[in-house]
């Protein structure tokens, strides 16, 4: 009898383990407060035409392990040259707010998009023997920011990494501060690190 009943507990004991170690490893849905993060990049831009630097700092929620997603403020400078004639300068402080997503291919390779309204400060400096006037005015722009980067340390469960990135402004709006006086986009570089926050050691989502 004794064997009989021991033969009975010990699958009922292996599948009650099995029930709870699953179970456990059910991803819980809704918001996980271990999945937001924090941090920022610096900005430079850098051609025969303009110099763009710049601060981004963001706050972001990783939707999924491939997917980054948040809002952020961005504040630049630029200075242009051959604006309108050759030998012009145009000089901008631009600062505003926006939204980015990462999608991530692989874990070290992303593609990226920023979205930014911009609010621009610009001061106009002609050239010497120039038909145009100096010149300060107050304007605004929209700009879409498409490019790719990689991004180090990223491990599965963590939003914690270090990235560089490329990206061009696609909208080709005139006061862009990424669009130089012949409608050509500069490229924007940035490196920047995520800090998750909220995670452990060993987090894993």
């Amino acid at each position: 009898m004794k064997t009989i009943i021991l033969l009975i507990l010990v699958p009922l004991s292996f599948h009650s383990f099995a029930q709870s170690e699953k179970e456990e490893t059910v991803e819980k849905k809704g918001f996980k407060k271990e999945k937001l993060f924090t941090g920022g990049s610096v900005t430079g831009g850098f051609s025969n035409y303009a110099t763009i630097l710049g601060i981004t700092p963001q706050f972001g929620y990783s939707l999924t392990n491939w997917a980054d997603a948040g809002i952020t403020f961005n504040l630049n400078y630029t200075s242009q040259r051959d604006y309108e004639e050759y030998g012009d300068k145009l000089r901008q402080t631009v600062y505003g707010p926006g939204a980015f997503v990462r999608l991530f291919p692989v874990r070290f390779l992303f593609a990226s998009a920023q979205y930014e309204y911009n609010l621009i400060h610009l001061k106009y400096i002609p050239t010497g023997n120039s038909n145009f006037s100096p010149s300060k005015n107050n304007l605004n722009a929209n700009s879409l920011l498409l490019g790719a980067g990689y991004a180090g340390g990223r491990e599965n469960g963590s939003n914690t990494y270090y990235y560089f990135s490329i990206s061009w402004d696609v909208l080709g709006d005139k006061n862009s501060p990424y669009i130089d006086g012949y409608a050509r986009s500069n490229p924007i570089i940035r490196a920047g690190y995520n800090i998750g926050l909220f995670q452990g050691r060993t987090r894993k989502w």
